[in-house]
Order: C-alpha cells, then structure tokens, then sequence
C-alpha cells in the first residue's frame, strides 16, 4: 500500500507521440511543439518509454489507459462500449453486450469523417431517438453520448462470440464496404447501420435538426462490442481514491470500474476547444479533500488532432495542454509536500497514419520525498519528447507496472 499523506495525479494528453514529420525538420509534434513545462520535468524527473499496448492486441484508448491505471489488458479488458456504458448508467446482463455507435460521414462508399464534423450532442441525440422508434429488431436500445459517441445495448446476446468489428477512425478515406462486422451478430448490426442510413436521409426531425446543429453524419457506424466488466477497485489494490477527468465516456467508465468517481468539468469537449484550465482547477480542488489521494487527468484534442491529420491543431493542443494543465498543476500542487506526477501518452496518433499504433509512448514521472531508485535518478532528458526518452534507455515493456514506478518509486 501506499504512503496515506501523499498525493498522486497522472495527465495524460491522448494520442500525444506521433512520429518525424519533414515539415518539421524531422521533429515530431512533441518535439517541435514549445512545452517548457513537460521539459522541465524530464530534465527533473524520471524519463523513459512505455509500451501502454500488449504485443498483440489493438492499439486502442480503452487498452492503453487500462495499462496505465494498472489493469493488465490481457486479463481485464472486455470491449470498448461496456466501460463506456458503465459511465452511461446502462446496466449489463450477462447475456447483454453493448456496441459503440458512432455518428459518421460516408459518400461512395468511402469514411470521410469517423466524427461527422464533430457533431453536436443534440442531433445526435435525436437521430439516436430516431433509429429507437424505427428500430423493429428485439432487445436493441439506442443511448445517446457525448458528440458521436453513442452506444447501443443488445439485450439477450446468445452467441459465444462477438461481432468482429473495426473503428471507423481506422478507415479515414478508406473503402468502408471491407470493414463492415464479420462473425456472430453481423448479421443485425450491418441491419442497423443500413437502415440508419436510410432513417438519417429520410426523417423530417433530423433534417430540421441539421439545420439548427453542427453536424454531417450519413449513418452511423457499430464497433467495440463487449460484455460486463469485472475490475478490482484501485483502493483495494493500491489504496488510491479518487477522480477522473474527462470529456469521454470511455475514460470515466473505465474509471468507475476501478473504483473511481468522475468529476465533470463545464467546458471539456474532448476537442481543441476543451476547458483545459478548467480540468486543471478541478484536479487541484479535489486534492485539497482529506479523502482523495489519485486523479486522473485526461485531456482528448491531441488524439482528435491526430486523426484529423491537422498537424496546426496537434501542435496547439500539445501546447494548451502543456500551458493550461501540466503548468497550472505543477504550480498549484506544490502546496502539498508529498506528492507524484506522471505526465504520458496512452498511444501515438501519427499525423500521417490518423489512427492509433501500438507503439511505446514517453512518459515523466516527478515525485517529491526522495526515495527513488538509484538506478533510476539519471534519467533524465533536455525535452519531454519521443527522442529525448529514448535516449535514456529506460523502457518499461508492461504497461499496467508503470502504476508501480509511481507508487513505490521503484520497479
């Protein structure tokens, strides 16, 4: 267990690492973007790489930040849209899966947009009514998101296995007809996903809420199939409480699986536009209570950047999230005398790729109290960068043992 009076904060900038750009000198964003803060704590902290993705598995948010609260993925993961659900408030049976639904653009065939312009939750709330009062398929239930994350639960799934299905942010400009679900269940989602088509280009409340929202969305697209999860608490595990801050479903379930509370912040949009200084207040005024020991910060613009392929936007929101969190954290959690740090990304979204690869990922670790490692204290680099923490040669292969470097300043 851990030390009670010490204060841990992990922040994290989704998709961050990307991958020599010419455009930049062959610098990647990190490494070209101006993030004092982020260097200031490798050349004070601990700098290494860590691969957040099991050999074999796909390089997903769900996966690498399960890594990275300390869940093997190997062992634990169960499907994107259930830890999503469980943020929703859906409960799962055991023989219910819930499918993340997204709200995308496809013309000729081909993914334009995986987000459709980043749609309003409005109208995508009301499609996701829409395709509810169409729907003639028992045991589906449509539940609205955040944007074009939505989810659909299947209640009285009977097959043993799940749908194969793909992330449409993995076919941007792609033929989508290749990538459509495969397997048991296919059958119904390929039924839905025609079918909404045809209910978005029809519907008169739609097309009146096109008017009024942003939005381009043609269909919607069904991925990420998965059961009930079943997680042991963090407080059980390591004794940390506490919070998670996000824009996303996805990371305040996986939180709420682990025990955690999510702590909403007015503004986080999980695009370039989000509150970032506001998820840093919250993170600090959450420290200050006798009961919370660990929150964990995520911020999404880096990651959405990366599959826009908008090389301006990544470099801002590596910056904002430089500026507006990390600085404005470390300045505020000095007021504790004991307390970690640990600055990373969960996967690279290469900007020439626009999709997630399982590569190692940098990460900073920066405690006060002492008691580090002496085999750990010179690593350290001039940047947080790529390059800079490679360069140390520290290279946790294991994703869910970095928790362990935080927490015991050792591994």
């Amino acid at each position: 267990m851990i030390k009670s009076n010490t204060k841990y904060a992990i922040l994290l900038g989704d998709g961050m690492a990307d991958l020599p750009i010419e455009s930049l000198g062959r610098k990647t964003p990190l490494e070209y973007a101006n993030t004092p803060n982020m260097d200031r704590l490798a050349g004070s902290g601990i700098l290494g790489m860590v691969r957040t993705v099991p050999e074999g598995m796909q390089p997903g948010s769900d996966i690498a930040n399960l890594s990275i609260l300390g869940y093997d993925p190997r062992d634990t993961f169960c499907g994107r849209a259930p830890l999503e659900a469980i943020n929703m408030g859906i409960d799962l049976g055991t023989h219910d899966i819930a499918i993340r639904c997204n709200m995308v653009e496809v013309h000729g065939g081909i993914m334009h947009d995986f987000s459709a312009d980043h749609i309003d939750s409005a109208l995508s709330a009301i499609i996701m009514k829409e395709l509810a009062k169409n729907n003639s398929i028992k045991g589906l239930e449509f539940y609205p998101g955040v944007s074009y994350r939505n989810v659909v639960v299947w209640r009285g799934y009977r097959h043993d296995d799940l749908p194969v299905t793909t992330p449409p942010h993995d076919i941007q400009e792609r033929e989508a007809g290749p990538h459509l679900p495969s397997g048991s269940g296919a059958d119904i989602l390929n039924r839905i996903m025609i079918e909404s088509a045809e209910i978005i280009a029809s519907s008169p409340a739609i097309r009146d809420a096109k008017s009024r929202y942003r939005g381009t969305p043609t269909q919607v697209w069904l991925w990420g199939c998965g059961r009930r999860p079943s997680m042991e608490p963090l407080a059980k595990r390591f004794g940390l409480t506490g919070y998670t801050i996000s824009a996303v479903d996805l990371i305040h379930g996986i939180g709420r699986a682990a025990g955690l509370t999510p702590l909403p912040v007015p503004g986080a949009t999980g695009y370039i536009d989000t509150n970032y200084a506001g998820k840093a207040d919250a993170l600090l005024k959450a420290m200050e209570a006798g009961d919370t020991n660990f929150v964990f910060l995520h911020v999404e613009s880096p990651d959405e950047s990366g599959h826009e392929g908008n090389l301006e936007h990544k470099i801002r929101a590596i910056e904002d999230f430089d500026r507006l969190v990390v600085g404005r954290v470390l300045d505020g959690i000095s007021a504790f005398n004991d307390y970690s740090i640990l600055v990373l990304a969960d996967h690279p979204t290469p900007i020439k790729l626009r999709t997630h690869t399982a590569d190692p990922v940098p990460f900073c670790l920066f405690s006060t109290g002492g008691g580090d490692d002496p085999s750990l204290r010179a690593m350290r680099g001039s940047s947080f960068s790529e390059r800079s923490a490679q360069a140390t040669g520290l290279l946790i292969p294991e994703g869910h043992r970095l928790i362990e470097l935080m927490l015991h300043k050792k591994l």
